[in-house]
């Protein structure tokens, strides 16, 4: 049984209270298991470290270095605080162990290539990603419908705050269009934001995030086809099975270049943010 550590900023939030379960009820729950966890602080009302060991049968480590010493492979968490990433992770990424980096990566795309730099430099498997590039029905309008035809224009919709949750629309939108975006526009309003992303060769995107909408994705390919992908039922069970494949190999599903890009694309929308209806540079992305 190969143990699994978690670093988190504060514990008690959506993915560190529900990775163990589905871990446990993963096809690897034979092979791994969340063992240790260690929080740099308690979130204000919410559960301490202790009273959530104690719920997750998870023993309480007493620093990031006994996480990173004890566990086999290790989850860095704080899905909320991207920001804390470099800290938190810079241990891990040292260690020459497995780290996953649970959404989003990084703030910024500068961000982003010193932790992929520092996991380069110390032989330190790394992946991140948004759980809804692992949905069936994506890969399956990926890899069966599209397959190579160009993809023309992309519509990715959901909802929550942009900073937090855009990741998972971005995610989508650049497994399906590709990399090499130039700029964005955020041209939505008070309720709903809506940015553009513009390629050089004439392929576009949309990102809308509008409070309690649905995941969902429409794509425009080949000679007047169309994809629409309306149910994102499966993708967190699918991710937890992706991420432990990774810890058993070492070897990301997820291209890096990708990730990067992805970044990029949220730091110019965070920008574009205050500046709507303006078209802001996408810097630094892929190389």
């Amino acid at each position: 049984m190969k143990k699994i550590g978690f670093i988190d900023y504060y514990i008690d939030q959506w993915h560190s209270n529900n990775y163990p379960r589905m871990i446990r009820e993963s096809s690897y729950a034979d092979r791994f298991d969340v063992t240790l966890a260690w929080e740099e602080r308690a979130k204000e009302g919410g559960k301490t470290i202790d009273e959530w060991c104690a719920e997750q049968n998870v023993g309480k480590a007493p620093s990031i270095e006994a996480v990173v010493e004890e566990s086999d492979c290790i989850v860095v968490l704080s899905p909320n605080n991207a920001e804390r990433h470099e800290d938190l992770a810079d241990r891990a990424l040292r260690s020459g162990k497995p780290v996953y980096i649970d959404k989003t990566f990084a703030p910024s795309v500068a961000a982003a290539r010193r932790l992929f730099e520092k996991a380069d430099r110390h032989g330190t498997p790394l992946m991140s990603s948004s759980a809804l590039r692992f949905g069936s029905d994506l890969e399956t309008a990926l890899a069966e419908t599209i397959k190579d035809e160009r993809v023309h224009f992309v519509a990715t919709r959901g909802g929550g705050l942009f900073e937090v949750y855009a990741i998972h629309q971005l995610e989508m939108l650049v497994m399906t269009l590709g990399t090499g975006a130039g700029r964005v526009m955020q041209c939505g309003n008070a309720d709903v934001d809506l940015m553009l992303v513009d390629y050089p060769d004439g392929r576009r995107g949309s990102v809308m995030l509008s409070a309690g909408h649905p995941f969902q994705l429409s794509a425009r390919y080949g000679a007047e086809k169309t994809v629409v992908i309306s149910n994102m039922k499966d993708f967190f069970p699918r991710f937890i099975e992706a991420m432990l494949a990774f810890f058993d190999t070492g070897q990301s599903p997820v291209p890096p270049g990708e990730t990067l890009e992805i970044m990029a694309l949220l730091e110019a929308g965070v920008a574009a943010r205050e500046k709507r209806d303006e078209w802001v540079t996408v810097a630094g992305g892929e190389e």
